[in-house]
């Protein structure tokens, strides 16, 4: 699993997503995370979507990871947002693939099932 915690402000999910088996790479960094991407084809990506505005061709650093996900297909892509940026989250997910989506704030219990789910998606 690689997670992605680039602004973070949530609680670390390192020992939730070790208790379900996975080997966990952390990054805090999307340039060192698509560096991994080149080298290893994780069965899921835990990341940030972080909307800037600032930016002029697209909405945020997530999409140039999710497009090398959608060339990886057993790799599975969970995206936590803001409620404030759905509009934006939802132009990008309708154009990438996210597996599935949490609203800020994550809770535990919500992400170990949507994990397992993810997991069972991966294997099935």
């Amino acid at each position: 699993m690689l997670s992605i915690i680039e602004l973070g402000g949530y609680p670390n999910f390192t020992p939730l997503y070790e208790s379900l088996g996975y080997e966990v790479v952390v990054e805090t960094r999307m340039r060192k995370a698509l560096v991994f991407l080149k080298k290893r084809q994780p069965d899921v990506i835990v990341a940030e979507f972080n909307f800037q505005s600032d930016f002029r061709d697209r909405t945020s650093s997530l999409e140039s990871l999710l497009a090398v996900v959608q060339r990886l297909p057993n790799t599975r892509a969970i995206v936590f947002y803001e409620k404030e940026f759905t509009t934006q989250f939802e132009k990008l997910r309708s154009r990438l693939p996210v597996s599935q989506a949490l609203i800020f704030p994550i809770e535990e219990l919500l992400l170990r099932a949507t994990l397992q789910e993810t997991t069972i998606a991966t294997s099935g």
